[in-house]
Parts: structure tokens; C-alpha cells; sequence
């Protein structure tokens, strides 16, 4: 009797457990509150298949109730064998005809939601925003081809529109994954290319993971889509697209950043313009929530990562050790002032840790 409890016990705490994770999806981060078209489709997928399965685990555990008073042993017939039932047509039929019926109910929106998600009809359609995205270890590039601007670690998008990703990689699998604005899409290696596409409802600035271990990095691997209105998108754009890569900063040290930058580092990376080289394009670096998608964006955290990035993202593509902490001093005074475009900045950022 006492083990009997104590299981029971551990199944109830379980289940409490159970029940209060499910409250705890965070705002931008969690595929439990979409904020976008393709997680909320996604979103009532899943609520069906919660629904299914505690129907038919009420079903289950009143038959299985039922059939444990109804046919308990009783006193005085310790003996007694109960009548046994064999080859019941209608119940094999139930048995039968109600999964089928409860796998139609969840088949039917799954295959209308796996072809709405594909659906690439509008693409090629003018003013369609069209935007390649290349998965690397452990960071993502993204190329807008139509207005020649390259970024990198943040996604801007336009709010409720439908924004088309050509997605592939630069060297593994990786798995492109927005929570709250969609599902997760693979980026391979080669010339495969897969396409999805993002449709966000509000402004935010959404969490993105990759969904697919890469390496030692993989869990490191994070970047931000940021979503604004089509008017502050548009500022954006012309904001990017006037990014002067050789302007003069504002101080003397960012001024001798600069020069050491240009000798050291523009063989893999860029500043505006298309695409950078092995390394992610720094325009407007200064305004990034994060550095190397996952380091607060203070000076000191920024010159850890110029000399040291082998160690806070082992298996990393970036030479470590490349200048001195003097040099990478001058460096990070010259990248922080890189603040080409101020639009996004008052759009709140929640992490995933919050």
C-alpha cells in the first residue's frame, strides 16, 4: 500500500510539474505565444493534438476505472473466473473506426498547414521582400540581394508582411528556428537551397536559435529578428544603404581602431556593402543587443571577444590572439561607434534566459 502511494505520489508531482511549465512560454522567445502567422499555425496544431491525447487518456482511464471496480475480486468469490469475452465485432469496429477518426481530425489541418507553409506562389510577385540566409558556425549572414545590404546576428523584417528566406550553409546542417514568429527550416551545405518565409504581427525584436547541433557551439549559436513597421523598415534600408565605410570616427582611438581593423580583419569581414568574406559584416555593429549573439554589448565583453573567441565560442572560425589587448582596445572603441541606423533601438529586447 505504501509503495502504491508513493508512486501515486511522484505521478501528482509530475503532473503539477507538468502543468505549471506549461505557463511558461516568454514573450518573443516562446512557439507557446506566436506572434506570427506561421507559429500560429503551428500553435493550433499542437493545441488539436493536446486535445486528442487527453481525450483519449479520459476514455482510457474510465475504461480502465470502470473495469477495476466492475470486475475487482469480491469476498467469498476468490475463486470465480468472470465470463470471458472473445471476438466482440463492435467493439473491435469502436477500437478501430475511432483512432482512424481521431487521425483524420489531426492529418486533415497538418497536411493544410505543411502546404500553406510551403507555399512560395507570391515570391517572385513585385515589392516581394526576398532575403538569403547563410548559416555559418556559429553565426547567420543575411543578404538582401534587391537593395545590396548584408548584415549579420539580426534580421530586419517589416511587420505584417510576408518576408521570403532562401536558406542554405556555408559548411554543416544548420536549422533556422524563430519561435515566435515560425517554425524551423535546415540550412545545408552545397547548392541546395530550402525557402520559408516570416510573417510577423507585432514589432519586437524575436529570439532565433539554430535547431540542429552543429559543433561545440551549437548552443551559442543565437541571432534576433528584428520586426518594425514597414515605414521604420524602409528607413532602415536607406539607413544601410548609405552606410560610408571609410567615414573618419569620431575619436582617436576609434581612428587608430579603424586603421588596425582595415589591416587585421577586413580580409573576413566588411563594413556595409554586400557581403563580407569568411566573417560576418559589421555594419552597424554599434548597435547590436549582443555581441557575438550572445555577450551583452559592453567594451570590455567586445575586446574578450577580439583577442579570445576560441573561448567563449569554441570551434569558432575567427583567429584567435590576432592583436594585442592594446590593439583590441582601439578596435572595440572604432567598432562600437559603427551606429548607422537608430531604428529598432526602442523596440524592447527579452531573452530567452528572462
Amino acid at each position: 500500500m505504501r509503495g502504491w502511494m508513493g508512486k501515486f505520489r511522484s505521478l501528482l508531482l509530475f503532473g503539477a510539474l507538468t502543468l505549471i511549465l506549461t505557463g511558461c512560454g516568454i514573450e518573443n522567445v516562446s512557439a507557446l505565444k506566436p506572434k506570427g502567422y506561421g507559429s500560429e499555425l503551428l500553435f493550433d496544431l499542437m493545441m488539436i493534438s493536446i486535445a486528442i491525447m487527453i481525450f483519449v487518456f479520459v476514455i482510457v482511464m474510465a475504461i480502465y476505472a470502470f473495469v477495476l471496480f466492475r470486475f475487482r475480486e469480491k469476498k467469498g468469490q476468490e475463486d470465480v473466473i468472470p465470463k470471458q469475452t472473445e471476438g466482440n465485432k463492435a467493439l473491435e469496429v469502436i477500437w478501430t473506426v475511432i483512432p482512424i477518426i481521431l487521425l483524420l481530425v489531426l492529418a486533415i489541418p497538418t497536411v493544410q498547414a505543411t502546404f500553406d507553409l510551403a507555399d512560395q506562389s507570391s515570391q517572385d510577385d513585385e515589392g516581394t521582400l526576398t532575403i538569403d540566409v547563410t548559416g555559418n558556425q556559429y553565426w547567420w549572414q543575411f543578404t538582401y540581394a534587391d537593395q545590396e545590404i548584408s548584415t549579420s546576428q539580426e534580421l530586419y523584417i517589416p511587420t505584417n508582411e510576408r518576408v521570403y528566406l532562401n536558406m542554405k550553409s556555408s559548411d554543416v546542417i544548420h536549422s533556422f528556428w524563430v519561435p515566435a514568429i515560425s517554425g524551423k527550416m535546415d540550412t545545408n551545405p552545397g547548392e541546395n537551397t530550402n525557402t520559408m518565409y516570416l510573417e510577423a504581427y507585432e514589432e519586437g525584436v524575436y529570439e532565433g536559435f539554430c535547431a540542429e547541433l552543429c559543433g561545440p557551439s551549437h548552443s551559442l549559436m543565437y541571432f534576433k529578428v528584428i520586426a518594425v513597421s514597414p515605414d521604420q523598415y524602409d528607413k532602415w534600408v536607406e539607413d544601410m544603404k548609405n552606410v560610408d565605410p571609410e567615414a573618419e570616427p569620431e575619436t582617436a582611438s576609434a581612428q587608430e581602431g579603424q586603421e588596425l581593423f582595415n589591416n587585421n580583419c577586413m580580409s573576413c569581414h566588411a563594413i556595409g556593402g554586400g557581403s563580407a568574406g569568411v566573417g560576418p559584416n559589421l555594419a552597424n555593429f554599434g548597435n547590436r543587443s549582443k555581441i557575438a549573439g550572445i555577450l551583452e554589448p559592453t567594451k570590455e565583453n567586445l575586446k574578450d571577444w577580439i583577442v579570445h573567441p576560441d573561448e567563449i565560442k569554441p570551434g569558432n572560425q575567427m583567429p584567435a590572439e590576432l592583436v594585442t589587448e592594446e590593439e583590441a582596445d582601439k578596435i572595440a572603441d572604432y567598432l562600437l561607434e559603427l551606429q548607422h541606423s537608430d531604428v529598432g533601438q526602442d523596440v524592447p529586447v527579452i531573452e530567452a534566459s528572462e
